[in-house]
């Protein structure tokens, strides 16, 4: 299964592939929050809506096994839709998960909400990152190009990151889980601690967007601040070619290897 995902109604079978950088037997973060947009993308809505902000808890280390996925509307409205979506593996929740939804209208906008450009190297003028970095089955399936610094160095960095296998098998990638895919690589974007002494894993994720991103290249533009208590947080803004279009947030449990 070329996939990293296989879902049969409620039923989802995980490929080896989805496998994260921490253990062989756990997922990587961008899995799970891709198939969380997924499921949620497939709930229908009153009227054309889009997805507006996205936050993942990871209640326990997601598995490489097969998992359930339910999902449930908490508000339905003529503006706004609020889903929730729920992984589990063997009857215990592993991930948790609300999806905020907006009706998307066209508004004539005044000339000064404009799009932020980028003012940093496109995908196609950035040195590539050789993605044999990471020891992680999902990261091979990653396109990585550095606009500043490297992915794993610490201090802030910048990299647009592609996806290059497919999710869920016989459905595209939409925009939405794209972005979400490159989220969760925030704390490795801007890692302040050499990766090979501490592990600093999201607890949760959390991305808000203003508006939906286009084409295949998503750029984290990405900082992390580490508190003395074992806690800290990553976070990026987030761009296309087109410019910025939303951000993320990851609450990070830091740990002496």
């Amino acid at each position: 299964m070329d996939a990293i995902f296989r879902v049969d109604g409620n039923d989802v079978v995980t490929s080896p592939n989805a496998a994260g950088p921490w253990d062989p037997s756990m997922q990587h973060g961008s899995p799970p929050a891709a198939l969380v947009v997924w499921a949620a993308e497939k709930i229908p809505t009153q009227t054309g809506m889009r997805i507006a902000r996205v936050t993942v808890d990871l209640m326990r280390p997601v598995p490489v096994a097969p998992l359930t996925i339910e999902s449930e509307v908490l508000r339905e409205g003529r503006k706004i839709q609020l889903c929730a979506v729920r992984l589990s593996a063997n009857g215990v929740v592993v991930v948790a998960a609300t999806v905020l939804k907006i009706k998307v209208q066209t508004n004539e906008l005044p000339p000064e909400a404009v799009i932020h450009p980028v003012e940093l190297p496109g995908p196609d003028q950035s040195p590539v990152e050789d993605v044999d970095f990471s020891s992680s089955p999902f990261v091979t399936g990653m396109s990585l190009r550095a606009a500043r610094g490297k992915f794993g160095v610490p201090g802030p960095g910048a990299i647009w990151y592609r996806a290059d296998r497919p999710i869920v098998e016989g459905a595209p990638i939409s925009q939405a889980m794209r972005a979400m895919i490159a989220a969760d690589f925030s704390n490795g974007t801007s890692s302040v601690l050499d990766f090979r002494q501490w592990t600093f894993l999201n607890a949760d994720l959390t991305v808000n967007f203003a508006r939906q991103p286009v084409g295949d290249w998503i750029l984290l533009d990405a900082e992390s601040w580490i508190g003395p208590d074992g806690a800290g947080l990553a976070m990026a803004r987030l761009a296309d070619e087109r410019g910025y279009f939303g951000r993320a947030v990851q609450s990070l449990v830091i740990e002496k290897r």
